[in-house]
């Protein structure tokens, strides 16, 4: 018993030491995106293949061991039989399933460094091209940063180019309202000249003049009108 007591000693000391070093956080998801599965999902599937035969051949252990040994004895012994042969088959069941997680755990921490391991020149098909075109890493970041620097300079050209939509649109209006009052004058123009009235330009200056009178005098007028108010 202490021998077997000591080996359990080592197995579980061995097994805490490898599953230290080779923890699910030491994990690269690079390995697990290569095979599909971590060792957790697979030792998950192992132990319960293992727990359900287990449940499976437990109970037929038990009743094929109640069978040979209950061969002359009265009711009441098969009974007390059957108990003692339930304690047991639940005690080896826990047993069993105490030293299978033990050895599932070190399983485990072996399966992560010596099977799960994906080696530096094994890639995935969507990697190969990095193996067919290598790039420096110092390379990769100038391009990065190339590509930033035009990304910004092409935002400032939309910005820019924004802009000058919206000026030119202004100025459209602009010329649209200088186009409506250079056809008012065309027509003034006109009229005037068909009534012969003399000279237009003389005359739309002095309207001109009159007009900036007039609205002198209304501004006059509304002063006033306020103040008496």
């Amino acid at each position: 018993r202490e021998t077997c007591a000591e080996t359990d000693m080592e197995t579980n000391g061995t097994a805490e030491e490898e599953t230290n070093c080779f923890s699910s956080s030491s994990l690269k998801l690079y390995e697990a995106q290569f095979f599909g599965f971590t060792p957790q999902t697979c030792m998950l599937r192992i132990y319960s293949a293992f727990h359900d035969s287990l449940n499976d051949i437990v109970p037929v252990v038990e009743e094929v061991c109640v069978r040979k040994l209950r061969k002359g004895q009265s009711d009441k012994g098969e009974e007390r039989l059957r108990s003692q042969a339930r304690e047991c088959s639940r005690r080896l069941q826990q047993f069993m399933e105490k030293r299978f997680k033990q050895l599932s755990e070190r399983m485990e921490a072996l399966l992560v460094s010596r099977c799960f391991t994906v080696p530096p020149n094994v890639l995935l098909p969507e990697d190969q091209c990095h193996k067919k075109y290598p790039q420096d890493i110092q390379e990769i970041l100038k391009l990065e940063s190339s590509m930033a620097d035009l990304h910004g300079a092409y935002e400032a050209e939309v910005c820019a180019r924004q802009a000058l939509l919206a000026e030119l649109e202004e100025q459209k209006e602009v010329q649209k309202q200088m186009d409506g009052i250079l056809e008012w004058v065309m027509e003034l123009r006109a009229a005037w000249v068909k009534d012969g009235n003399g000279n237009f330009q003389e005359s739309f200056q002095l309207a001109m003049m009159s007009i900036k009178k007039l609205q002198e005098a209304v501004e006059q007028v509304l002063v006033c009108s306020r103040t008496l108010k």
